[in-house]
C-alpha cells in the first residue's frame, strides 16, 4: 500500500502544495518580521512598475520630438527613373533596327544609323512634353551633344564635371541643398559608345525627422516609483506618526496611554517597548510616591512612637530632679518606670535601625547549616513560660527528618521569635498556639497559627508594613513598635524566602517558606 502511494499523482501533487505553502508561510513569517525586508521588496516593485510604465509609454512619446525637413530623395529617384526609361527605350529602338537591317540584308550587313536616330530625336522630344522640367542629352566620349531636348541649348558639355556631379550626388547626403540633379547613364548607339544625361531640379518632399527621445516616459516611471512608493509606505509613516504622538503623550506625564502594536516587524516591538517602558516608569512612580507616604507615616509614627516614652522618662525625671516625691520608695517607683521606658525606647530604636539596614540591604548575612528542626524546639522551649502565663498551650508537629537551610541563626531566631510573640499576644485566651513544620519538594514550610479576631484580606496585605496595626487604637505601649513583621518580613525576603499570612474563620495562619540546603 506505501509502495502504490508513492506512484499515486495525489499524493505527489499534495506534498508539492505542502512545501509551496510552507514557503508561502515561511517568507510571509519572514517579512511580516523585517521592515527591511519590506522596504527592500517595496523598492523592487516600485522599480519594476516604473520600467513597465516607461516601456509602455515609449511607443506613445516617439512622434514627440519630431520636425519637418525638405527631402530630395524621391525627386531625385524620379528623376533616375525618368532616364532609365529613356535609356531603356532609345536601346530599344537601336536594337530592332540592328534586327531589321540583319533581317534584310543578311547577318553581316551593318545598319544604316538614320531611322534609330529619328527614334531618339522623337523619344527625347516625348520626353520633354511630358516633363518640361527635365533636360535631355546625349553625347559622345568627348562630351560632343549628339541628341538634347528642345530646352537644351549646349552643343558641347563637360562631361567630368557632370560625372563628378552625379557620384558627388550618390556618395553624399544631398537631402536638404537645393541643387540641379544629373543622372548620367552610357548607351550604345549602333556600334558607338555615347552617354545619356538627364538634368533637373528633383522636387522636394517634406519628411520628419526624430531629434532624439522624449523625456517624458523617464519622468512618468519616476512619477509613478514615488507614487507607489509613497503609497504602499503610506500606513508605516501612520504608524510612525502614531508612535510618535504616543511618545509626545507619556512625555506630557500621561502614563496610562499606550500605544497599538499594530505588526511584528520592528515598529510593532518598538511599541510594545514602549508599553512596556512606560508601564514601569507608571510603576516607579507609584512606588516612589508610595515610597514618599511611607516615609512621611514613617517620620509620623516614629515621631509618636518616640514621643511617648522620651514625654514619660522626662516626666519622672523631673520629679526627681525637683525632689517632688514623697518617699524614698516613691523616688524609686518614679526611677523604676523611667528605667523601663527608656528600655522600651532604645527597644524601639533598635528596632527601627535594625529595620532601615535590612531594607536598605545594608546588614551581611552570616550563613551557617541550621537544622529546623533544633531551632524551632529551641524557641519553643523559651517561650513555653510566656505561653502558660497567657493561659496558651503550645503544640508542635515536626516530621522526623531533619530539615537543613542555610540562614543566619541570629537573624532567623529573631523572625520566629516575632512571629510567636505575636501569636501568643494576639490569641484568644484560653487558647492554643500550633507550629508546624514540613517539606515540600526542596523547601521547608513552618506555619504558626492562633485563633484572634478574624482579619480582612486588606489587613492581611499590609500586616507585614512598617508600623501597620490592625487595632489603630494600639500604640507602642500596647501593640509593640509595629516593626516586628515589617522585620521579618525583611529577613525572609534578604534570605530569598518567602513569608505570608492568612486568615480562615477564627484562625490567624503565617507561614514561613526557606529553600533547603542542598
Amino acid at each position: 500500500m506505501k509502495n502504490r502511494s508513492l506512484f499515486n499523482p495525489i499524493h505527489w501533487f499534495s506534498v508539492l502544495l505542502g512545501f509551496v505553502r510552507d514557503i508561502y508561510l515561511f517568507v510571509r513569517r519572514h517579512f511580516e518580521s523585517s521592515i527591511r525586508l519590506q522596504l527592500i521588496l517595496t523598492f523592487v516593485f516600485c522599480l519594476l512598475a516604473a520600467l513597465l510604465v516607461r516601456s509602455l509609454t515609449v511607443p506613445l512619446f516617439a512622434n514627440a520630438n519630431q520636425y519637418p525637413v525638405i527631402d530630395y530623395t524621391n525627386g531625385v529617384h524620379e528623376i533616375d527613373n525618368r532616364a532609365r526609361s529613356i535609356l531603356d527605350q532609345i536601346g530599344h529602338e537601336y536594337e530592332e533596327a540592328r534586327q531589321a537591317a540583319s533581317r534584310s540584308a543578311g547577318s553581316s550587313a551593318v545598319p544604316t544609323a538614320a531611322a534609330p536616330e529619328k527614334k531618339v530625336t522623337t523619344i527625347i522630344n516625348d520626353y520633354s512634353q511630358s516633363y518640361p522640367n527635365l533636360k535631355i542629352l546625349v553625347l559622345d566620349l568627348d562630351g560632343l551633344v549628339l541628341f538634347k531636348s528642345p530646352s537644351a541649348t549646349e552643343n558641347r558639355v563637360d562631361l567630368h564635371g557632370i560625372i563628378r556631379n552625379a557620384m558627388d550626388v550618390r556618395i553624399n547626403d544631398r537631402r536638404y541643398q537645393n541643387q540641379e540633379y544629373s543622372s548620367f547613364y552610357p548607351i550604345d548607339l549602333n556600334e558607338r559608345k555615347a552617354y545619356l544625361v538627364v538634368s533637373g531640379m528633383p522636387s522636394p518632399n517634406i519628411v520628419y525627422m526624430k531629434g532624439g527621445s522624449s523625456p517624458m516616459p523617464n519622468l512618468l516611471a519616476v512619477v509613478v516609483f514615488i507614487f507607489l512608493f509613497f503609497w504602499i509606505t503610506k500606513h508605516k509613516m501612520k504608524y510612525i506618526e502614531e508612535l510618535a504622538r504616543g511618545l509626545r503623550e507619556i512625555s506630557k506625564g500621561n502614563l496610562n496611554y499606550r500605544v497599538a502594536a499594530r505588526s511584528r516587524d520592528e515598529l510593532g516591538s518598538l511599541a510594545t517597548s514602549i508599553n512596556l517602558m512606560t508601564a514601569e516608569l507608571q510603576l516607579t512612580l507609584e512606588e516612589e510616591r508610595r515610597a514618599e507616604q511611607t516615609k512621611t507615616e514613617l517620620i509620623t509614627n516614629v515621631s509618636h512612637d518616640l514621643r511617648t516614652p522620651l514625654t514619660l522618662i522626662m516626666g519622672y525625671l523631673r520629679l526627681l530632679k525637683d525632689k517632688n516625691y514623697e518617699s524614698e520608695a516613691q523616688a524609686d517607683t518614679y526611677l523604676n518606670i523611667a528605667y523601663s521606658k527608656s528600655e522600651k525606647l532604645k527597644s524601639l530604636i533598635d528596632d527601627l535601625f535594625e529595620y532601615t539596614k535590612l531594607s536598605s540591604k545594608g546588614d551581611t548575612l552570616k550563613l551557617d547549616a541550621v537544622y529546623m528542626n533544633e531551632l524551632l524546639e529551641q524557641l519553643l522551649e523559651e517561650m513555653v513560660s510566656y505561653a502558660e502565663d497567657n493561659e496558651l498551650n503550645l503544640v508542635r508537629a515536626f516530621p522526623p527528618e531533619k530539615l537543613k537551610v542555610n540562614v543566619d541563626a541570629d537573624k532567623m531566631i529573631r523572625v520566629f521569635d516575632n512571629l510567636l510573640t505575636n501569636a501568643v499576644k494576639y490569641s484568644r485566651k484560653p487558647g492554643t498556639v500550633k507550629v508546624l513544620l514540613f517539606r515540600e519538594a526542596d523547601h521547608v514550610l513552618v506555619r504558626i497559627s492562633n485563633n484572634g479576631t478574624p482579619l480582612a484580606q486588606e489587613d492581611l496585605d499590609r500586616l507585614f508594613d512598617r508600623f501597620y496595626r490592625v487595632d489603630a487604637s494600639r500604640s507602642s505601649e500596647t501593640g509593640g513598635s509595629g516593626l516586628g513583621l515589617a522585620i521579618a518580613k525583611s529577613i525572609i525576603d534578604y534570605h530569598g524566602g518567602d513569608i505570608w499570612a492568612e486568615s480562615e474563620g477564627d484562625e490567624i495562619r503565617f507561614w514561613v517558606k526557606l529553600k533547603l540546603a542542598g
